[in-house]
């Protein structure tokens, strides 16, 4: 009987999957940047709301405006 180890195929993520995903999300930011007018000098910006996009998370500072404050505040 054979054991898994490490090196076993569950040990990395599926670089296809990775690659999949960046692909997504840059053709999203590429959208971005075409609805905002090929404005340049927001890479940053369309790279990161692309990849929240695609990965279904709110940006943090959206989730504590909505939420009415810090969670750290309630202790």
């Amino acid at each position: 009987m054979r054991h898994k180890t490490a090196s076993d195929s569950n040990a990395k993520p599926d670089e296809r999957s990775l690659d999949s995903t960046e692909e997504l999300i840059r053709v999203r930011a590429y959208q971005l940047y075409e609805e905002r007018g090929c404005e340049n000098g927001h890479d940053l910006d369309d790279w990161l709301r692309a990849e929240t996009e695609i990965a279904g998370k709110k940006p943090a500072a959206q989730a504590e405006g909505k939420e009415g404050g810090s969670i750290a505040a309630v202790a």
